[in-house]
């Protein structure tokens, strides 16, 4: 036996637990005499935290059932054995605004500093798969992203950027098979072969039933359409990840860190499900779905949520769904440091803020990470916020000593009991929303939306009433404050400039070509083809991004919620 495996023995031996528990009698004594502030010492999500955690809080004979070693079955400690000693986290900071040319000039701003990989941000029109010249898009193009009507926009988003040198995710959920379809046409324009073609599709059309609300389809059509994508892209495209399972905008509608988890990897069951009713097997297409996680302000809350996290979907990869290979079992994830959390007033405290956020998730295990920058509650970040948000990831990496050791926060008593929590709260939520009939009937029956909403309104009473404090909101306010940090902005200059791009496109294509790309895309949505092959044909004609959703539209019809209370 080891001398640390002698000395773990020793340690948990009668005569020194006896004498742990009489120091603890003594501490606690001490401890309850000592003066208390008047603050709620619970996690931001409510659970209510020990003064003091310790051995008894951890079994240590469970071991390798719930951590085991990183990179090794639960993968509670990390989904590689030497994490970031072998490879940093992807450092890929959102971007998007404006014209296609514009961002395309921030795209190459951010590589140029650093950046290791692209993350496309749309504007609204092109989230809800409206043209820029649809009169619903007039006065929302290019305002909170980059709008992209065609082919021919993505053409020049990604001009003299090599595709098969860079990994790009692009934040798209309704028309997530649209704009794949864009990307995939510039990247054989590029001569880029598919197999090598590496990026994450967001593709979650169940969150935004939940939260985000930018959907177009009704549920089962929606779904149709993402397994699509998930066959289309096991067998072309085999380094692209189809989904990314998001829990971010989850947390940012005002979810508790529990509900984000388990909303988020209830949403990847269900996916997982509809791909296995397809005939998929579950081995060649779960190593490619992702998770998209958000970095809250609780620490070690944060952290503990990662680790559960890829302990749950392990699991259940393995003892329900019967995957074998070992990159089923791994969860990978992208995190975003939380946007709701920023503040407008003291804005540079948001640096701080996300900097806390961010270094969450490096000790969580994330493989991506995008950090916010200090100016995103007044507007799109402007190239210095974006920089200095950036280096705030290589801080992380390259000051801090943090990615030198796996897991360093495992074996703490009081991270281990929260990973124990959080697991136990997100098992509790799956049996709720499987006596609702699974994901899709508790969309339909407001589950989600009330449970949300009543968290939210939990969280905000604590605020309005000193129990949870906001610096520089509810506590240490500054008055008379006089922002002075810049502020990107947006005139009407790319509105009229992509409207006038689409009427030239229009009018310059081959419109029969058009007219018999989208013929034959109706054809395979009214009989369940692989709609994908068709909608890569449309776009390669020139097809709009407003045409082809219009067209679906017709086949699968527009969801409307209903209004819950």
């Amino acid at each position: 036996m080891s001398r640390n495996g002698r000395q773990s023995e020793q340690n948990q031996s009668p005569e020194n637990m006896q004498s742990y528990q009489d120091a603890k009698q003594q501490w606690s004594r001490q401890a309850g005499a000592g003066s208390t502030r008047d603050y709620s010492f619970d996690t931001v999500s409510g659970v209510e935290n020990k003064l003091v955690y310790g051995p008894e809080d951890y079994d240590e004979s469970a071991y390798m059932d719930k951590l085991g070693f990183p990179g090794q079955y639960p993968y509670t400690r990390g989904i590689h054995a030497n994490m970031y000693r072998g490879k940093l986290w992807t450092m890929r900071q959102f971007a998007g605004y404006g014209t296609p040319e514009e961002t395309n000039q921030r795209f190459k701003y951010l590589l140029k500093a650093g950046q290791t990989g692209l993350s496309v941000a749309f504007d609204m029109p092109t989230l809800m798969g409206y043209d820029a010249d649809h009169e619903l898009s007039e006065g929302e193009v290019g305002k909170c992203g980059v709008n992209v009507s065609s082919l021919q926009d993505m053409e020049t988003l990604f001009d003299g950027i090599n595709l098969d040198e860079v990994s790009t995710s692009m934040t798209i959920n309704g028309p997530a098979s649209v704009l794949l379809a864009f990307y995939i046409a510039v990247a054989k324009k590029q001569g880029v072969d598919l197999q090598d073609l590496r990026g994450t599709l967001q593709n979650d059309i169940l969150k935004e039933f939940i939260a985000q609300k930018e959907f177009i389809y009704p549920p089962e059509p929606s779904m149709r359409l993402i397994v699509d994508t998930i066959e289309y892209c096991t067998n072309e495209i085999p380094r692209w990840n189809t989904i990314s399972i998001s829990g971010y905008h989850i947390r940012e509608a005002g979810s508790t860190a529990a509900q984000e988890l388990a909303y988020t990897l209830a949403d990847g069951f269900t996916y997982v499900e509809w791909a296995l009713e397809r005939g998929l097997d579950i081995d060649d297409f779960a190593p490619r779905l992702s998770f998209f996680f958000n970095s809250h302000l609780d620490f070690f809350e944060e952290i503990a949520k990662y680790r559960a996290a890829r302990r749950i979907w392990a699991r259940r990869m393995k003892e329900q769904y019967g995957a074998k290979a070992e990159r089923s079992l791994k969860l990978r994830f992208h995190t975003q440091t939380a946007g709701c959390t920023l503040t407008a007033q003291q804005p540079e405290i948001n640096i701080a803020r996300t900097a806390f956020q961010g270094l969450a998730g490096v000790l969580g295990g994330t493989q991506s990470l995008h950090t916010n920058s200090m100016d995103e509650t007044l507007g799109l970040p402007t190239e210095k916020a974006a920089e200095i948000a950036l280096r705030t990831q290589q801080l992380i990496a390259y000051e801090t000593g943090v990615p030198n050791v796996v897991d360093p926060l495992g074996g703490s008593y009081y991270v281990e009991q929260l990973t124990d929590e959080m697991e136990q709260q997100a098992e509790a939520i799956f049996d709720e929303i499987d006596a609702l009939g699974g994901v899709i009937e508790a969309i339909q029956k407001g589950y989600f939306q009330k449970e949300i909403a009543k968290a939210s309104y939990e969280y905000q009473k604590k605020v309005d009433e000193g129990d949870r404090i906001i610096v520089g909101v509810n506590e240490f306010v500054k008055e008379n404050e006089d922002l002075e940090i810049p502020i990107l902005e947006i005139d009407e200059t790319a509105e009229r400039k992509q409207r006038e791009s689409v009427k030239h496109l229009k009018s310059t294509r081959d419109q029969e070509a058009v007219d018999s790309a989208l013929a034959e895309l109706r054809k395979s949505c009214e009989n369940d083809k692989n709609t994908m092959p068709y909608i890569i044909q449309a776009a390669e004609k020139y097809a709009t991004l407003g045409e082809i959703t219009d067209l679906m539209k017709e086949v699968f019809g527009e969801y409307v919620e209903e209004t819950v209370f």
